[in-house]
């Protein structure tokens, strides 16, 4: 135990030393199976013996001052590295030896290593700031003395009185609308994956902002209310149990970090993990964690929400005398709220615990459940047991959810939220809280599914046509939309269990459509959905789409158009609920073109694909027609596109050849590369820029053309290269900004990118960019991962590299083809997050696919060697 301050005439050491010895003995007496709120305590009382012994060292016996302590140190809750928040009141404003005295004293506690925001006001300036400032007015409420005059200080109280200013209604109102805001910035959920401890939905704020409007309207603490519409004993014991694991986790974070630190970053949610002692199994031990975290975070948000709207009774409509209006003999609806008539509703008529959802989603004019009820609900949740699940009433009162025309979102948000759901859907309940520890999901699992679930929703809006104009068309024409929130539902429930999700997924939504009776089609397409939700993201983004034999074999898997259809709207959900800044023009219109030519290709027949060749004489013939009108004559063209391979004609528009050629026909500087550049007149590939490049071949050519780009912030979302029989490349790439938006069309810039490019491609040596790796992907340094397969009706050999995204990636995989005496021949560019999986087409020099093995393997270790030596150089 620490020793007391010691009375020398060195104050601030003496304070100094007393306050490390507390620190380490605080720090070293916190583990994760003990309360934290002793240790907060014993950091306050610390705090208080070194600014009482300051004070009597340099104010004592004036009875003119008080020295108060508001925000958190006001009730008595100090972290390790948290702001010490001060008050000193004076009676009069201080002349300029007291001011003197309170400046050396402030500053002493900066030197002992305080963190100190402080006032001095008068009880006149503490009543008009309050009146003006909630936030101010919020720290009064918890103030408390620490030294000097305690009349002083007892006067404080009147001056903020509820009659003066913040009645209980205006200070409730004022506090909702604040933590709506606060809710807002954090983006209305406690899933996020890198949450904020205090300030985030379900962190300790939450529950501070409940005990505000207690202290205002009824003057106790929360803990202390008697009231029956509040907390019961078990709801109490579950507050302060929440409240506990998320102090702990806040407390760990300003040790670990040696600072105040409120947000649970990736790389700290590994040590804590480590800290609560959790190992990798099958799920590794930093997703246990934060599960245990999410989970008690949505259990605060719950008890929040359920304070809040008993406050809201409480405070604003107490003189409220609206007649019940009676719905059934188990349910009324008073104020607006769903309210049951008798506390067994549920315990006689178990079914009601789904009942009450199909009455909120079939009433709009209902907006929530009486707090009463919703602790009713939560009472009796357990009853949602395995009889409960095979009854056939239960199991088409849950269909007639899904199949409700409004709310059904909602009403199943509300059912996840206070653990209805996954009682109801066991394996629903196995992945609340499961977080994917990975760049490219923004929520956990469950708070995902539920988002695309709500998508798939937004898609039967008619205010949804203009953000998602073909996926409204689609899903408002389904056969049944309820088998698309099913398959919704289900997509990623497999996930956290080992194994392929999509296929363990699909075994869980067979047994929920047998179980509700769908039809054996409807089940079918269902499961198939589940099975196949990853197929049409993977194929529009790693395969050739303008090629008709690639589309065959896509359509072959789809089979029908409705399958098409509902496995189209699916995706869309699925990309944009995974990450909002995922979805872009470029996806958009790699799915859209996918779902076009699978479409007609299923019009037209499986028997009857589209023949290469027919395709590639047609745009030869569209494209000659262009060129004609400009003048040319078809024997000039001709050798011109003698050079050029069928792939060419294959996978490039008529206009895009037409200006290729006329350019190529124009440049007399045949040792000089040409590069021409324009926004994308193609529809399939809206708001990307479009750059061309013709010029001698060199190995380094994609090397180079990359490097360049990336130092113009560019990024590469497609390439396509094409080897003339002339030793010349012709070459297309369609770039955005490195932040996924388009490039701005003006004339400067585009001109700047193709100056800045053409002079890249004379220059001996290759400039590479240099950034600082982001900081959130340090804490994922993924080893990369390659594999290849062969494309034997091209000639080429398909390789696949997944690795963490860095500056210069493009340009230090082209280097490595160069070294390895790889022909690049087309490369599919994708990014996930802070990870890219890219698809390169590839040959040996003279053009053929690798078949050597060991030539293969040498080109695997070499990509992996290059890019993961380089990372960790980077870190």
């Amino acid at each position: 135990m620490a020793k007391p301050i010691s009375h020398s005439d060195q104050p601030v050491q003496d304070c100094q030393r007393y306050l490390a010895e507390v620190t380490e003995e605080i720090t070293g007496d916190f583990h994760p199976t003990s309360p934290v709120w002793p240790l907060l305590s014993a950091r306050s009382a610390a705090v208080d013996d070194v600014l009482t012994h300051l004070w009597r060292f340099y104010l004592d016996q004036r009875i003119d001052l008080a020295l108060a302590a508001v925000g958190g140190y006001g009730r008595g809750e100090l972290y390790p590295f948290s702001d010490i928040d001060l008050l000193i009141l004076v009676t009069h404003p201080p002349d300029e030896s007291t001011a003197a005295q309170l400046s050396e004293l402030l500053r002493n506690l900066w030197d002992i290593g305080l963190k100190v925001g402080s006032s001095v006001r008068t009880l006149d300036e503490c009543e008009t700031l309050a009146r003006e400032d909630l936030t101010i007015f919020t720290s009064l409420l918890e103030a408390r003395c620490i030294a000097g005059s305690t009349e002083l200080f007892a006067q404080l109280k009147g001056h903020i009185d509820a009659d003066r200013m913040w009645d209980s209604k205006d200070f409730y109102k004022a506090k909702l609308e604040e933590t709506e805001s606060r809710h807002d910035h954090f983006g209305n959920t406690e899933s996020n994956l890198e949450p904020h401890v205090k300030n985030g939905p379900g962190g300790l704020r939450d529950i501070q902002v409940i005990g505000w409007i207690a202290k205002r309207h009824y003057d106790v603490a929360l803990q202390d209310l008697n009231e029956a519409d509040f907390l019961n004993t078990d709801e109490q014991r579950m507050l302060e149990a929440g409240q506990n694991f998320i102090g702990q986790v806040r407390f760990a974070l300003h040790t670990l970090n040696g600072r105040e630190e409120d947000r649970l970053l990736f790389e700290q949610q590994q040590k804590l993990s480590q800290l609560w002692e959790m190992v990798d199994g099958e799920k590794l031990a930093v997703e246990q964690f934060m599960q245990v975290y999410y989970r008690w975070a949505q259990a605060l948000a719950q008890l929040r929400e359920l304070v809040m709207q008993a406050f809201e009774r409480q405070i604003l409509h107490s003189d409220d005398r609206e007649k019940a209006r009676l719905l059934s003999d188990d349910f009324e609806v008073i104020g607006g709220l769903l309210s049951a008539r008798r506390d067994d509703v549920f315990i006689k008529e178990p079914s009601n615990l789904l009942q009450v959802f199909v009455v909120l989603a079939n009433n709009s004019n209902i907006s929530g459940i009486a707090p009463g009820t919703w602790r009713l609900l939560r009472a009796a949740h357990d009853l949602i047991d395995p009889p409960f699940r095979a009854d056939p009433v239960n199991q088409r009162l849950f269909m007639e959810l899904i199949r409700s025309p409004h709310g059904v979102t909602l009403q199943l948000r509300r059912m996840a939220r206070h653990g209805l759901l996954g009682r109801y859907l066991p394996e629903f309940g196995r992945i609340v809280g499961q977080m994917q520890f990975d760049l490219f999901h923004a929520y956990t699992v469950e708070a995902h599914t539920l988002e695309v679930l709500a998508n798939t929703r937004r898609f039967m809006r008619a205010d949804y046509t203009d953000k998602f104009p073909v996926s409204t068309r689609i899903a408002q024409r389904l056969r049944a939309p309820e088998l698309l929130y099913i398959a919704a539902l289900y997509h990623d429930i497999g996930k956290g269990r080992g194994g392929d999700h999509s296929e363990l997924g699909a075994v869980d939504a067979q047994g929920f459509c047998e179980r509700h009776s769908l039809s054996q089609t409807d089940t079918n397409l269902v499961v198939w959905l589940v099975r196949n939700h990853l197929l049409m993201s993977s194929f529009s983004q790693r395969k050739d789409i303008s090629d008709p034999d690639e589309i065959a074999l896509f359509a072959k898997h789809v089979a029908t158009q409705e399958r098409l259809d509902y496995l189209y709207t699916l995706t869309v959900a699925d990309i944009h609920g995974t990450n909002p800044e995922l979805w872009n023009a470029w996806r958009s219109t790699l799915l859209r073109q996918t779902y076009t030519e699978t479409r007609r290709a299923l019009i037209r027949g499986l028997e009857n694909p589209v023949d290469r060749q027919s395709v590639v004489d047609t745009t030869r013939q569209a494209a000659l027609e262009l060129l004609e009108d400009r003048g040319f004559i078809k024997a000039d063209i001709e050798g011109i596109w003698a050079l050029r391979g069928d792939d060419y004609f294959l996978r490039e528009r008529p206009d895009d050849i037409a200006w290729h050629t006329e350019s190529i026909a124009d440049h007399s500087n045949l040792e000089q590369a040409l590069v021409l550049i324009r926004q994308s007149s193609d529809s399939t590939v809206a708001n990307a820029t479009q750059i061309f490049v013709h010029a001698p071949d060199s190995p380094d050519l994609f090397a180079r053309i990359c490097a360049q780009l990336e130092l113009l912030d560019l990024s590469v979302n497609d390439a396509r290269i094409y080897l003339g029989s002339d030793g010349a490349t012709l070459d297309t790439f369609y770039v955005l900004k490195a932040d996924g938006n388009p490039v701005s069309g003006d004339i400067t810039t585009l001109e700047s990118i193709r100056v800045g490019l053409s002079a890249a491609l004379t220059q001996k040596e290759i400039r590479t960019v240099t950034r600082h790796t982001p900081r959130r992907q340090k804490s994922f340094v993924i080893p990369t991962e390659t594999s290849v397969h062969q494309d034997d009706r091209r000639g080429w050999t398909v390789l696949e590299i997944a690795t963490p995204d860095r500056p210069g990636l493009l340009a230090n995989i082209g280097a490595v083809f160069v070294a390895q005496n790889v022909s690049l021949q087309a490369a599919k560019i994708q990014t996930l997050g802070e990870r890219v999986e890219d698809v390169f087409f590839v040959t040996t020099s003279d053009g053929n696919s690798i078949s050597d093995t060991q030539a293969l393997i040498r080109l695997e270790d070499a990509i992996k060697q290059a890019l993961d030596t380089e990372l960790q150089s980077q870190l």
